[in-house]
């Protein structure tokens, strides 16, 4: 097992460092299972009593005056350090670069030559795949699409054509980009298709989970934004547009030509109506049902959703029904005795 030092620990993550330097670390894990030669992180005051109580040789804590009789590196964010370590501890392996014999790859792909394409892997007419991406194995990317720097695709994903990723997209397995829209206009009693002709543009740094599906736009683009991260199992409708450092959480669903603003957070299984506007910071609250637009910063919840703080009186209200329907009905009795 790979091993680096506390010290390393600490410049990596821009920490100070209580203890010995040298000290040997060979993973982190939390408090109930860290053993010798592990480090375990304590974010607060009862979690650090825990993190002391362990068998971690050192400890991750936020900066503090408290005096700490274990190794340890103090932080300003030890969630953000522990991440950090983690992609220090565990770097992900690179595939070395090259074409599978089972690959089928279209004469006219232009493929950088730092590219890994796996197994039955199929890349169409004129797509571009530029420097280290890395197709895992039976993924699809159709005509005409691109892929930044570094992307990485999972077995079976599909992109359509036209698809456009930019630099560092990860896309997990299953996950399909660009099919149809949802469109269909009712002509003398028949559902006529409307056909999608946009495409999909993801731009740098998103993270899409498995089995997500975003459809195409029917006219231009559907659009998600620099940084943001799609749970899986999340549906998202034709040219809707999703700011940057969005999150969508599972099983939420985003209706058609909706825009989610700049850091909104979309809580799981929470549903968007077409053509609404969630403005930036925005949190919609897990089951949410959303039928009307959202201004900046507000926080929604319920079904039909509305704001949070409404929602909760509602919510209140209606557990204490039974009890006033039997005061009424004690009250309803007196009044018929007299």
């Amino acid at each position: 097992m790979a091993s680096i030092t506390l010290q390393e620990i600490g410049r990596h993550v821009g920490g100070t460092l209580c203890g010995p330097p040298e000290l040997e670390i060979v993973g982190i894990a939390p408090a109930d299972v860290a053993a010798q030669g592990f480090m375990t992180f304590a974010e607060n005051e009862a979690y650090l009593q825990k993190a002391l109580g362990s068998e971690a040789s050192a400890l991750l804590i936020p900066r503090t005056e408290v005096e700490v009789d274990r190794p340890h590196v103090q932080v300003d964010h030890v969630r953000v350090a522990f991440a950090k370590i983690l992609a220090l501890l565990h770097p992900e392996p690179k595939p070395i670069a090259g074409i599978h014999p089972s690959a089928v790859v279209d004469p006219t792909a232009q493929l950088d030559e730092t590219v890994h394409v796996g197994p039955n892997c199929v890349i169409e007419k004129h797509a571009i795949l530029g420097p280290g991406v890395v197709l895992t194995s039976q993924v699809y990317v159709g005509p005409r699409c691109s892929l930044g720097a570094d992307c990485k695709l999972f077995p079976q994903v599909t992109l359509y054509a036209d698809t456009m990723l930019g630099d560092r997209v990860r896309i997990h397995a299953g996950s399909v980009l660009g099919s149809d829209g949802y469109g269909y206009v009712l002509d003398e009693g028949f559902h006529r298709k409307i056909p999608q002709v946009g495409h999909v543009a993801i731009e740098d740094d998103v993270e899409i989970g498995a089995n997500v599906t975003i459809d195409c736009g029917a006219l231009g683009a559907t659009r998600i934004g620099k940084g943001s991260k799609i749970d899986n199992l999340v549906q998202i409708g034709h040219n809707v547009v999703i700011g940057e450092h969005s999150i969508v959480i599972a099983q939420s669903g985003i209706a058609g030509s909706s825009r989610i603003g700049r850091y909104v957070i979309l809580a799981g299984q929470s549903g968007i109506a077409g053509h609404l506007s969630i403005g930036d910071k925005a949190v919609v609250a897990a089951q949410s049902g959303v039928m009307h637009s959202i201004p900046a910063g507000e926080k929604w919840m319920g079904s039909p959703a509305q704001p949070d703080r409404k929602a909760k009186r509602q919510l209140i209200a209606i557990t204490q029904l039974p009890e006033w329907m039997k005061k009424l009905k004690a009250q309803f009795l007196k009044d018929k005795e007299l």
